[in-house]
């Protein structure tokens, strides 16, 4: 952002003369006008109307213009473009996704992994100070955005990601130790995973509650969400005629979920539909704020120069009418 500010301010005072100039450039007109007799003022009329004796008194507007000009350079007007740098205690959190089969049920809109995608986007966007990343997991897990501040590539890399990516299944303490792995060596003060399935873990060489163990010695906080409707849910099914969708009991495997997140000094929560998932990253949100320290910085460039190149040609232009075109009216 820019703005013009003068460095010297006090000198625009100096502009109230120009008022009292030109009050008394109009009370000497009137005293120096002649008073002449004529039996016929026709001419006197003609003569009154002339432009180039109008013009005459352009002269002295630029002199007025040339000493406001100068008044005004001489206060000093500079632009000042401000910044701001801003400095974090620090916040790096992971997003651990499950993207197994079961995340396209229908119990969310339009299902549970675009619902997912959707509120976690916008958890993104509202935390522009902190460094994100990204693991996803089904039967497997990998990293699909690792820690970074770019949230438009990460926003760009979820919204790629899709069910059938890796191997199907639920390795839920595999992903969690994929994300555990990808903070582990972070220096911020508070090392956060958001971890969220729809399943019981039934893949990975890693239990669950292990790699919580894991978390909690390297001091990474794990808040854990359940999502899936209470009851059944209608969930995609392969068929000799493609995918269909038939219900079937939801199961999450909550009593794992919620002690991990006890053990590392986070919280459990479940989502049973869109809103809910909502509310709770908004709450998430709220349980882990960033403390900014912002500095503000500034750069100033002087802008006098524009408008000492306008004053000079002005007293150039005054100075070439006086003695050329308006010089029998003077």
């Amino acid at each position: 952002m820019t703005n013009i500010t003068f460095a010297n301010p006090s000198y625009l005072w100096f502009l109230l003369i120009i008022p009292l100039l030109v009050l008394f450039y109009i009370l000497r007109q009137r005293k120096t006008t002649p008073s002449l007799t004529y039996s016929n003022v026709q001419q006197l009329r003609d003569m009154q109307g002339s432009a180039r004796l109008f013009l005459r008194h352009i002269l002295f507007a630029f002199r007025m213009i040339v000493i406001s000009l100068l008044v005004i350079i001489m206060a000093r007007p500079q632009s000042t473009d401000y910044w701001e740098d801003v400095s974090t205690e620090g916040i790096d959190i992971i997003l651990a996704m499950d993207i197994s089969s079961s995340m396209l049920a229908r119990d969310f809109k339009p299902d549970r992994l675009e619902a997912a995608k959707n509120v976690a986007t916008e958890f993104i966007s509202g935390r522009p100070y902190d460094r994100m990343g990204l693991v996803i997991f089904s039967g497997e897990s990998f990293t699909q955005c690792p820690l970074t501040t770019d949230h438009a590539v990460m926003i760009n890399l979820m919204r790629e990601m899709q069910s059938g990516m890796i191997e199907d299944g639920t390795a839920i303490g595999l992903g969690l130790a994929t994300a555990v792995n990808r903070i582990k060596d972070s220096e911020a003060k508070s090392k956060v995973i958001i971890l969220l399935t729809d399943g019981v873990n039934n893949r990975g060489e890693i239990a669950p509650v292990t790699a919580a163990e894991i978390a909690r010695t390297l001091g990474v906080r794990v808040y854990t969400i359940g999502v899936g409707s209470r009851g059944i849910a209608p969930y995609p099914v392969q068929t000799v005629a493609g995918i269909r969708y038939r219900n079937m009991q939801v199961e999450i495997d909550e009593e794992v979920l919620k002690e991990i997140a006890d053990m590392t000094g986070g919280k459990y929560f479940r989502a049973t539909d869109n809103q809910s998932l909502n509310e709770i990253y908004r709450e998430i949100d709220t349980l882990e704020k960033s403390k900014i320290n912002v500095q503000e910085f500034s750069r100033k460039k002087e802008e006098y120069i524009p408008i000492a190149i306008i004053l000079t040609a002005l007293l150039i232009l005054e100075i070439f009418l006086r003695y050329t075109v308006l010089r029998k009216f003077i």
